[in-house]
């Protein structure tokens, strides 16, 4: 089978846009090819440095909310990033093949560093090396594992092209050692938040969580953003601008064409529109949340899981540093 590598950063629990956006297209995969995926705990540290008891805290809480999703250990390889030292080495060999001016053309790195700049002032001066350094850590991701197949959506096509680019001036100088992986497209957009926003994103307050409880949940939704031109419950409304109607897509409401038509004719109100669509979430999410209560019940199993797929990534990613280091001459 083809090796597939993925990877997620441990800064908080899933939301529903990460299930949608990402896990739902993992399951998918699962069984189909040799699948590692990594808890990158140290590219976490790259935005969280001051605050390490977080990112640990959050590989087994992201654990936890993959497994529940339906992620399977014995399809799935998981791992540690920080517990593959061969990632830090190959991130300092590559180091070597990328300027500063190629890492600040990346359109990823360009659009962070500009909100970064927004934050902190024009000088950026909270950008760090390891920020701008991130592809160079994304391509030791990949190639360690012999990567063949990357999972991305379109978004990160730039950060997959200057991994190319490095494997290709490595083999170029050192001879035809490492694997020139492939993207695999996911056909899932970017989850919108409940505001609207294109993103759904942790720190922007507008997501629903697969921890969230009951309250919680019914709260955000009754909260969402409607189609600001219904003033009265028996005014027609567009279905299309509004994110309830967008969610009960989402949920592939069985009773999507009549939320369609009653919205449209003003037959439907927002709240008793929002308060089904409540209905849908929880039931969505129940499963997820008994399974959330289980391993939290038994954390042992997710220890062993992580330790089980590291110690196997570990070998994988021991067998190319031998022959990176053969090609490079530093084989001693």
């Amino acid at each position: 089978m083809k090796t597939i590598l993925t990877g997620i950063r441990p800064t908080g629990n899933l939301h529903v846009g990460h299930f949608f956006g990402a896990v739902q297209n993992w399951k998918s995969l699962q069984g189909q090819y040799e699948f590692y995926l990594e808890i990158a705990d140290v590219q976490a540290l790259t935005d969280h440095f001051h605050d390490p008891e977080m990112v640990r805290k959050n590989v087994y809480e992201l654990t936890i909310d993959l497994l529940s999703c339906g992620i399977n250990p014995s399809q799935v390889t998981f791992f540690i990033q920080s517990k593959i030292p061969e990632i830090a080495e190959l991130t300092v060999f590559y180091s070597n093949l990328v300027t500063m001016s190629r890492l600040y053309r990346n359109p990823t790195i360009k659009t962070e560093i500009s909100q970064k700049k927004a934050i902190f002032g024009e000088k950026g001066e909270s950008v760090t090396y390891g920020f701008v350094g991130y592809p160079v850590s994304q391509a030791a991701d990949i190639t360690a594992f012999s990567g063949e197949l990357v999972p991305v959506g379109e978004d990160q096509l730039p950060l997959l092209e200057q991994c190319r680019e490095i494997v290709r001036k490595f083999n170029s100088i050192y001879g035809d050692t490492l694997i020139e992986p492939s993207h695999l497209l996911t056909t899932t957009p970017r989850v919108k938040g409940l505001d609207g926003a294109e993103k759904m994103g942790k720190s922007l307050g507008n997501a629903i969580f697969l921890n969230d409880s009951e309250d919680v949940i019914s709260k955000k939704i009754m909260g969402a953003v409607t189609d600001t031109k219904k003033i009265k419950k028996d005014d027609p409304a567009d279905p299309e601008v509004c994110m309830v109607y967008y969610y009960h897509k989402l949920m592939k409401n069985e009773n999507l064409e009549t939320v369609c038509q009653e919205c449209r004719q003003g037959k439907r109100g927002c709240v008793a529109c929002k308060r089904e669509l409540i209905e849908k979430m929880l039931a969505f999410l129940k499963p997820i949340q008994e399974k959330q209560a289980y391993f939290h019940e038994h954390p042992e199993e997710v220890e062993k899981i992580l330790e089980e797929g590291t110690n196997k990534a570990s070998l994988k990613a021991k067998d190319t540093m031998i022959r990176v280091r053969k090609s490079m001459k530093i084989d001693y």
